[in-house]
């Protein structure tokens, strides 16, 4: 089995995948009389294709167990996908480039308790991956006609594991 380890995400290290969603950002300033705090513009939600529209969803996760299998993953042509955890617990990103042939090799990324994601329209990526306790999400992605959503199986599964403590 082929083997990545999990790299602590960051804006620098996934700006060519999409983008990191947490509050670690200058892009902040005081809103309601100074009581709230925003950090403004965190993702571009994108929805292309027939009738798309950005939809707003809840997601429960169960937790993976690791070494994690990969033998599939997913991208949506058609509208990006923002997982925002509702707990400060890490979850595992995967994400592949468009080979010649389907997705390469994985990239996996451990986010910081509380960080989140948008995954680029069209990007492959894996499944909702919550670590150690099951998980809520916050999911904003694409509604409308047409199918959004192509897997890839691969011949030889990757072997995902957690950094070294």
């Amino acid at each position: 089995m082929r083997r990545v380890v999990a790299k602590l995400l960051t804006r620098e290290n996934f700006t060519e995948f999409g983008d990191v969603i947490d509050t670690d950002t200058d892009a902040h300033y005081p809103i309601n009389n100074g009581k709230t705090e925003r950090f403004h513009a965190l993702a571009r939600p994108e929805a292309a294709g027939p009738n798309g529209h950005v939809l707003i969803n809840i997601f429960k996760g169960t937790p993976y167990d690791f070494p994690l299998k990969l033998t599939m993953v997913e991208r949506h042509p058609y509208g990006s996908q923002a997982f925002i955890p509702l707990s400060p617990r890490p979850f595992v990103v995967v994400v592949c480039h468009d080979g010649p042939d389907g997705p390469s090799t994985p990239h996996a990324f451990l986010t910081k308790p509380g960080q989140g994601v948008n995954y680029r329209r069209n990007l492959w990526h894996g499944v909702l991956t919550p670590v150690g306790e099951p998980q809520d999400f916050i999911v904003v992605d694409r509604g409308g006609d047409g199918s959004n959503v192509e897997e890839f199986h691969f011949s030889h599964p990757y072997e995902i594991n957690l950094p070294e403590k």
